[in-house]
């Protein structure tokens, strides 16, 4: 039996860059589909259910941002964004709203494929089979099927929060260090991003905490990690 090539929804409208991407993920063995707005990329999503979405900031029809944003109301695929856009509050800003990684232009190959590669093993970990659930007070969080329950109520979480919550369950009451996170769900080169730790940690406390300005599980130990709570 054949394997099936890693689906990769590209969503671009700059013809030159499209065709890069397009080489560059076949010849390195996944199958690009592509979009050249907005609205047909939420719809080929939909339809073709890709592994990873590649997706550009500068849109025709909608902005990048706002895609994102639509796709993360049901969709689980990583999103890797594409943009010329580089300070820090628009990579918080993309992170807050689903995104799982931000490249820059202009990228290499070797960059892009290196970035899909770790996209695609978050997602792999996101599905793992053989870890406990865990429960307290209202929440129940079952890392065999990556489910979590609030109050009796399912809460989504993308690839990149579900990562963070099973390390830090999986390490319930210890200090979890800053890098250590930063390492395990990133990668070894985003040991000084820590603003997407905040993002993230905001994210899961506003899925988690009753009251996520005064976590009671999730817990910030400053300048040192975070540690989930399970007393």
């Amino acid at each position: 039996m054949v394997e099936s090539k890693p689906k990769v929804l590209v969503v671009e409208d700059e013809p030159e860059i499209r065709r890069f991407l397009r080489v560059s993920l076949t010849s390195n063995g996944y199958e690009a589909l592509e979009a050249t707005k907005g609205e047909e990329a939420i719809k080929m999503a939909a339809e073709a259910r890709p592994q990873v979405i590649i997706l550009d900031l500068g849109l025709p029809d909608i902005d990048g941002s706002e895609v994102a944003r639509k796709l993360r109301e049901w969709c689980d695929a990583p999103i890797i964004v594409l943009s010329a856009r580089d300070g820090e509050n628009d990579k918080v800003n993309l992170l807050s709203i689903g995104a799982d990684d931000y490249l820059t232009k202009p990228f290499g190959v070797q960059e892009l494929i290196a970035r899909i590669k770790v996209a695609l093993k978050h997602a792999s970990r996101a599905n793992a089979t053989d870890e406990p659930t865990f429960t307290i007070d209202d929440i129940t969080i079952n890392l065999a099927n990556r489910t979590v329950h609030v109050a009796g109520e399912e809460v989504h979480l993308t690839p990149i929060e579900y990562n963070l919550l099973r390390i830090l369950v999986r390490n319930a009451g210890k200090l979890v260090p800053q890098q250590q996170l930063l390492r395990d769900v990133w990668g070894p080169g985003y040991a000084k991003e820590g603003h997407y730790l905040r993002v993230y940690m905001g994210q899961l406390r506003k899925k988690l905490e009753s009251d996520p300005a005064n976590p009671k599980y999730v817990i910030t130990e400053p300048g040192l990690g975070y540690r989930f709570k399970m007393d």
